[in-house]
């Protein structure tokens, strides 16, 4: 009896690429009066990602605020910005295929070049590539005993989208010299038609105050909907959210001795959740009176489940490159940052800041660093990323030369659920099985052999199993008999 095979065939979105690149960019500033450069804050924001034959051409926007000081002493600051644009090759690259691209400063270096300072940044880029496929698999097997399961099959639904957030408030400073902002999604889902993200933007500022920097910080809470063709029912989704630009408008109020701030960002969204689609698969099969040679396919997906917030203290001693001693007396700890890896348990990295101080009646600056260790309880294996962002960052001499900080942590990891699902693609008919001619055959089990493990070896339905031997209680445990009887045929 020859075998038919009936299929289900499917289109689905799934990432075929994560591809790695760095570029250097740097931008030189020229035609001003400049002596000691105190602080660099280096701002990225990404314009255009293409996909084409072997390549991803990617472009992007560099920023760069420094602040120095003038022949007087006196704080100024200047801004320049710069266009770059760099690719990443790889093989699999086909132009109908979608590149999502993430761009991060990874380190700077500060050079002059006679009166000319170059700031020059190296930028890592992370660009996900996502194509569509078919998928197709077997639902029935006409002349054969099948497995049949009921299976979750998805497919990735990408998402992208800006908006614009607004605050104003008021703070004790004269200026502001360099605003630094990043911003953490706490929540994402969709609902028919749009995608809700909400989060909070974590500024930094680099202000003046009678004169001489202090830091100053502000949380600003955001909410916003994307639209997205694609969003039907309500579901987890993750997204992850980048300050595009930041603008800070400053006026001073000499009667209340208070500066107002307008601010306003323009912030980048890029994200994904997955439809589900519950279908019925074939999982195994087999022929009673032929070989059967199956195909199989495995799939596995990460389903986005929950945010998990933590806030955290951390403190300790930490590295300056210059040195430090009494004389230095400590203004503000500008521009903090957090450099961190996942550990089995948490996270551990650094946190990062520039410290300007004052000696000898100037102002001078020079990075800081505090190692952390952070343990996150309740975070599964299955974490997809984790996100970290510095609330506030002070310092202080604990003793002579020796300095200490405490920062203010928020961390937002994206967790979820693996999904695995293994069914038959394709199966084909080989050899006839030569007929067993005992009208009754005695089979011993092994221990732990289930219903449709023991009728595949038998080569008999799960039905006739059980009607022959109605006693019989799966798991076996290895020390049954199973009696099969065979009609004498005519």
């Amino acid at each position: 009896m020859s075998i038919n095979s009936q299929f289900q065939t499917g289109n689905f979105t799934r990432r075929v690429a994560v591809l790695k690149s760095q570029s250097m960019v740097e931008i030189k500033f020229a035609g001003q009066d400049m002596g000691e450069v105190a602080a660099v804050c280096p701002q990225i924001s990404l314009n255009s990602c293409e996909v084409s034959s072997g390549r991803v051409n990617y472009g992007g926007r560099l920023i760069a605020t420094v602040v120095y000081t003038d022949a007087d002493g006196k704080l100024c600051r200047v801004q320049k910005g710069a266009e770059f644009s760099h690719y990443a090759d790889d093989d699999c690259l086909a132009p109908a295929q979608r590149g999502d691209c993430r761009l991060t400063c990874e380190r700077y270096q500060v050079k002059r070049e006679g009166s000319t300072f170059v700031v020059a940044v190296v930028v890592g880029a992370e660009i996900s590539v996502y194509d569509s496929a078919q998928r197709s698999y077997v639902s029935a097997i006409d002349g054969a005993v099948c497995r049949t399961e009921s299976a979750k099959l998805y497919s990735m639904v990408n998402f992208s989208g800006e908006s614009d957030v607004e605050d104003d408030f008021d703070c004790v400073a004269s200026d502001v010299l360099i605003p630094s902002a990043q911003a953490l999604v706490l929540d994402c889902g969709v609902r028919s038609g749009v995608v809700e993200v909400s989060g909070e933007i974590f500024l930094a500022l680099l202000a003046v105050r009678d004169g001489s920097p202090v830091s100053l910080d502000r949380i600003i809470p955001f909410k916003c909907e994307l639209s997205c063709d694609e969003a039907l029912l309500s579901r987890r989704a993750c997204c992850r959210a980048e300050v595009k630009s930041v603008n800070v408008n400053c006026k001073v109020n000499e009667e209340r001795g208070k500066c107002d701030v307008e601010f306003n960002a323009t912030l980048a969204f890029s994200g994904h959740f997955f439809e589900e689609e519950e279908v019925s698969v074939v999982s195994d099969a087999f022929c009673a009176d032929s070989e059967l040679s199956l195909t199989f396919l495995e799939e596995n997906t990460l389903v986005d489940t929950d945010f998990k917030v933590y806030s955290e203290r951390v403190n300790g001693p930490c590295a300056a490159k210059a040195k430090i001693d009494y004389t230095c007396a400590f203004l503000a700890a500008a521009l903090p940052n957090a450099e961190y890896e996942r550990t089995p348990d948490g996270i551990e990295g650094t946190v990062t800041a520039t410290l300007l101080y004052e000696q000898g009646g100037e102002v001078h600056s020079t990075e800081v660093n505090m190692p952390f260790t952070v343990t996150l309880s309740g975070l599964s294996a299955n974490c997809k990323t984790v996100t970290v962002a510095v609330c506030g960052m002070s310092l202080r001499q604990r003793a002579e030369g020796e300095c200490e900080a405490e920062a203010v942590l928020k961390i937002v990891a994206a967790d979820g659920e693996q999904s695995t699902v293994k069914y038959v693609t394709e199966a084909v008919e080989g050899e006839a099985k030569k007929p067993c001619d005992c009208a009754v055959s005695v089979y011993i089990p092994s221990a732990g052999d289930g219903l449709w493990e023991t009728a595949k070896r038998l080569s008999e339905s799960p039905e006739s199993i059980k009607l022959s031997n109605p006693d019989l209680n799966f798991p076996l445990t290895g020390n049954e008999r199973i009696l099969i009887y065979r009609p004498k045929q005519g």
